[in-house]
């Protein structure tokens, strides 16, 4: 079973403010090949449909890629779906603001709003398909992963960064350190979304990983990348 993290308010549980909105993508799953995370394919990730982005206020500059989120429909009788059923969505890419827009009608992205933009097929889940925007509210839960974490390596021969996906627990990566075997623990810095890089030429050496998520919980894989490791593979490490 899904274990909740809620946020709490006068020793109560509770999704964050009602006034939330929610919009279906008028694209399929919103440029899925990519996202502002940089998974890549989400389906191959096992985001898929229930992949969303987020405005800025929830985004926070990448920081927040591959967190998840309990969201459903409230408060609108006519485009709600009946018993207000919920589903948990992955945050792999930013909404734009748009300031030529009303922050109530188009830009529903601007901030300070907090904002999902998901799948039609995710939002037809909670809410009618002829609606275009709803509110809803929503919490932080914990991610619900198969397998293990994935890394993802690019880079050069004086440039390596890595891609981390299908954390489980918090689902946001925090800090990461790589270690070679012919090297200590290197910090790594996030480059963007979930990638994270170093400038040190790492060819030829096996490679260990730790991985922190925003509740301080480490995780360290070792050996997860043999020595004749390439640019562009995918390995699997241990899960939180």
């Amino acid at each position: 079973n899904l274990k909740l993290s809620v946020s709490t308010h006068n020793g109560a549980s509770y999704f964050t403010k009602d006034s939330v909105l929610i919009a279906k993508s008028k694209l399929p799953l919103f440029n899925v090949a990519e996202g502002a995370c940089g998974y890549g394919d989400l389906h191959r990730a096992t985001y898929g449909k229930y992949s969303a982005g987020l405005s800025s206020m929830l985004f926070n500059r990448g920081s927040t890629c591959g967190a998840c989120f309990e969201v459903r429909c409230v408060d609108h009788i006519l485009w709600c779906l009946q018993g207000s059923p919920s589903v948990i969505l992955t945050a792999t890419d930013f909404c734009p603001p748009n300031y030529g827009l009303s922050s109530d009608y188009g830009g529903w992205c601007n901030f300070p709003k907090e904002h999902f933009e998901m799948s039609e097929a995710a939002f037809a889940e909670i809410a009618e398909k002829k609606a275009d925007v709803v509110p809803v509210q929503h919490r932080r839960v914990k991610c619900d992963r198969r397998g293990g974490l994935r890394f993802t390596m690019s880079g050069n021969f004086h440039f390596y960064q890595v891609l981390i996906s299908n954390v489980g627990l918090d689902g946001e990566v925090i800090a990461v350190k790589v270690k070679g075997s012919r090297t200590a623990w290197i910090p790594m810095a996030r480059n963007w979304g979930q990638n994270w890089q170093s400038n040190i030429n790492l060819i030829g050496q096996p490679l260990s990983f730790e991985v922190t998520t925003s509740s301080r919980r480490t995780l360290t894989s070792y050996n997860v990348a043999p020595a004749n490791w390439q640019f562009g593979q995918i390995f699997e490490g241990k899960q939180f």
